[in-house]
């Protein structure tokens, strides 16, 4: 039998190299470290937009207490107040005498403040500015991003 016969058959490869695996999970590692903390924040975000849809519904009951009555003295009548009734939500509440919203988040949501004040235009229209402190401006919405 020749011997020099089987030598000159390709070899076939069969799998993976150790250096391509480790290559791979490395790539893998440093796709990881830097998604991770992206979603992550992505999240709070999303948990502060849900204290700022619990604002709008504030504002609507504020601005019509603006609207039809504004020598009255309790500009918050008929919200409920103080409800906490989600992951996100720690505390809301409004100023009878100007009509100033507060809502506060939970750790969830970074312990996020969000302050929504009631302006009259010269037009006679309500608008709401929307504050938080500058140190959690990467979790607020854009309108918010004001000191």
């Amino acid at each position: 039998m020749n011997v020099s016969a089987f030598r000159t058959r390709p070899y076939l490869r069969a799998g993976f190299t150790l250096i391509e695996l480790m290559i791979v999970v490395a790539i893998v590692g440093i796709l990881a470290a830097i998604a991770l903390p992206s979603y992550q924040q992505y999240v709070v975000r999303g948990r502060v937009v849900e204290l700022a849809v619990l604002g709008a519904s504030m504002k609507a009951a504020v601005a019509e207490n603006f609207m039809t009555d504004d020598s009255a003295t309790d500009k918050c009548r008929g919200l409920s107040t103080g409800l906490a009734g989600t992951k996100s939500t720690q505390s809301s509440s409004c100023e009878p005498a100007s009509g100033v919203i507060t809502i506060t988040g939970t750790a969830a949501a970074a312990n996020v403040v969000l302050t929504f004040t009631p302006v009259i235009t010269g037009e006679g229209a309500v608008r709401f500015a929307c504050t938080s402190t500058p140190d959690k401006f990467q979790y607020v919405p854009a309108e918010c991003r004001t000191s």
